[in-house]
């Protein structure tokens, strides 16, 4: 196991167990990998001649267009947007782009399919996080201490618990991949057991008939279930401030 992923897996789980108000560990990494890719895009990567290759191919998505925007880096973004334009202009110059009305197999068609579905960040950071859930199951069959961390998350949101466990499936002999499972399986019903009664309860507070009784643990049970189900992938002032 590279010691870069490691590091970086056993510090999300410690926090998660430890604070489970830092949600599905998984989701953390991720959130981590996204704020170094971009910090490194609108800093020391940006002029480096292969990122700037690969960037004037792949662009970004919407999502990662925006949060760059916001990071109060205009010139870094324009000088990426200036690169990435002027190769467009090439791809995409002169009367092949009339095709865009005519043939769907045309080389502009071609080009603008591909990189409506392309984005550098994107790509970047599922590299890593592939290889980080790998070596959650790599840290589970070899290090005695991990099984421990694993069972004591708060709780796996949904698309992470499926990475995890199909993982686990390619990763772990027969023995191993039963106990992660049955670890896994646990944490996860646990906890959709927990949300599926907040959020129940959530419902009766707009019954009249309870408008009287204490919110539990509710008030945030609609944000919370959101999470479970679709993951909490990108970094927003709320997870700032929550330190996520």
């Amino acid at each position: 196991m590279e010691q870069i992923y490691t590091i970086p897996v056993n510090e999300a789980f410690e926090a998660s167990a430890a604070n489970p108000s830092c949600g599905c560990p998984m989701c953390a990494l991720y959130r981590k990998l996204e704020e170094n890719e971009l910090d490194l895009i609108l800093g020391a990567s940006m002029m480096e001649p292969d990122v700037r290759i690969r960037t004037n191919e792949e662009g970004f998505c919407r999502t990662h267009y925006d949060m760059m925007f916001v990071r109060k880096n205009r010139l870094g973004m324009a000088l990426t947007l200036e690169s990435h334009l002027a190769e467009l202009q090439k791809d995409l110059s002169g009367k092949g782009l009339m095709s865009l009305f005519g043939a769907p197999q045309a080389k502009p068609v071609k080009r603008i399919s591909a990189l409506m579905n392309s984005c550098y960040v994107c790509s970047r950071i599922e590299f890593h996080f592939r290889h980080m859930a790998e070596t959650v199951a790599l840290l589970f069959e070899k290090d005695e201490n991990f099984a421990a961390k694993l069972g004591a998350q708060p709780y796996f949101c949904l698309p992470h618990c499926q990475l995890l466990l199909s993982t686990a499936s390619e990763r772990l002999a027969k023995k191993p991949l039963q106990n992660f499972t049955e670890i896994v399986r646990r944490v996860t019903e646990n906890y959709l057991g927990t949300l599926l009664d907040d959020v129940s309860w959530f419902c009766k507070k707009f019954d009249y008939r309870y408008e009287n009784e204490p919110w539990k643990n509710s008030k945030d049970s609609v944000e919370r279930a959101i999470r479970f189900l679709r993951s909490d992938l990108h970094t927003t002032p709320q997870n700032k401030e929550n330190g996520k």
